[in-house]
């Protein structure tokens, strides 16, 4: 049987966990969802996860220092970017900085699903390569 993949939300508005995790678990993923960014980057630190889905716009951290704080310590953890205040500019500068993906807000259960799915096979993939290496 597969390990189930490991997800870690962060949104300081609480709403967007409380939506999110039965959806996801419901995919048969382990979720933790934080609406404290500085304490989900300490757990992050000492447990890190498959994948981050995590607001661009905090007060104690933005999501961009985020994505740059994971992707320097384990990139092939999977982020995904959400915000409510979505700009061309902001998504280029996540794609940029290696962001999976950047999603507006309000987004549709869909494109989550969607989201987390493409993630999901790119982990496998990456997986399945190196243990051929």
């Amino acid at each position: 049987m597969e390990e189930a993949i490991s997800i870690m939300v962060i949104d300081d508005e609480p709403v967007v966990g409380q939506r999110l995790k039965p959806m996801l678990e419901d995919m048969g993923h382990k979720v933790e969802v934080f609406v404290n960014p500085v304490e989900a980057m300490e757990q992050f630190k000492n447990q890190p996860v498959d994948i981050v889905i995590t607001d661009i716009r905090m007060d104690d951290m933005e999501g961009i220092d985020i994505l740059e704080q994971i992707q320097f310590s384990r990139p092939e953890t999977k982020v995904v970017m959400i915000t409510g205040y979505a700009t061309l500019e902001l998504a280029r500068e996540s794609m940029a900085k290696g962001a999976f993906d950047f999603i507006a807000k309000p987004f549709k259960f869909k494109e989550i699903r969607n989201t987390i799915g493409k993630a999901v096979d790119a982990i496998k993939a990456e997986s399945e390569s190196r243990v051929r290496a």
